[in-house]
């Protein structure tokens, strides 16, 4: 599969742009989505044996069926996600940049994670179950002109909502928890919008289940350096203290 250059790197894969042409031809495995050929595509390729790009695209096309803001799919093997080209910063540059109040942006995110849970999930019958991101946060949302689209679905499983909302606030308390960081500020405000953009009647959709469980997953993510890991640490209480009302 031919590729143009490489537009950036995470932990696990790389996104290199792509001519509209490019999947013509494809190799034996992969799965067409969508069958117009106009637009602009990216190819993210995982490295490494990491991921499975078929099941991504499953995820996202299940959510963009029911109007959940996720990029368009064109093709999906093991290894290779053909998707839409996306305009716009990512959330976090727009803090960044001062466009984008810390807080507007974590009630942007629980208004996500509140959309994400409406919708119903695509294999379980348990009503309790949803589609869970399980990555949430501002480098995985682009600012498009057609509003917030969320990507890297990577993580995507079916589960309780509250574990969802605990790995997004896990994540961000990460950074807020960093004497360090000096993103700590920023990344404190966007947990405070997260946990407190919740309906005033209605219980919290952050559970101590799904908190745990959040801190015992993010403990045991390889791609986390032993710095990370440690910050846990301090992670429960700061969304508590955050997260009371």
């Amino acid at each position: 599969m031919r590729t143009g250059r490489l537009l950036g790197a995470g932990r696990t894969a790389d996104v290199y742009e792509m001519p509209d042409d490019a999947t013509e031809g494809g190799p034996p495995g992969e799965v067409v989505h969508e069958a117009d050929a106009h637009g602009t595509w990216v190819l993210r390729r995982y490295r490494d044996g990491w991921g499975d790009a078929r099941a991504e695209a499953e995820v996202m096309e299940h959510v963009r069926a029911h109007g959940y803001p996720a990029p368009r799919v064109r093709t999906a093997t093991r290894t290779d996600l053909v998707l839409e080209r996306l305009s716009g910063p990512t959330m976090l540059e727009a803090i960044a940049g001062g466009a984008l109040p810390p807080t507007e942006a974590g009630a942007e995110l629980a208004r996500l994670l509140h959309a994400l849970h409406a919708l119903p999930p695509r294999r379980s019958t348990d009503p309790a179950t949803r589609v869970l991101h399980l990555d949430l946060h501002p480098e995985n949302v682009l600012l498009t002109p057609d509003g917030p689209r969320v990507i890297d679905w990577a993580n995507a499983e079916e589960g309780p909502p509250g574990l969802d909302w605990g790995m997004s606030a896990v994540i961000l308390a990460q950074v807020a928890a960093d004497t360090a960081d000096p993103r700590a500020p920023l990344a404190h405000a966007i947990l405070t919008g997260l946990l407190t953009h919740q309906p005033p009647s209605a219980p919290s959709a952050l559970t101590e289940e799904g908190l745990t469980e959040a801190i015992t997953r993010r403990s045991k993510n390889p791609t986390m350096s032993a710095r990370e890991v440690r910050l846990l640490d301090g992670t429960r209480e700061l969304i508590r203290s955050v997260g009371a009302r």
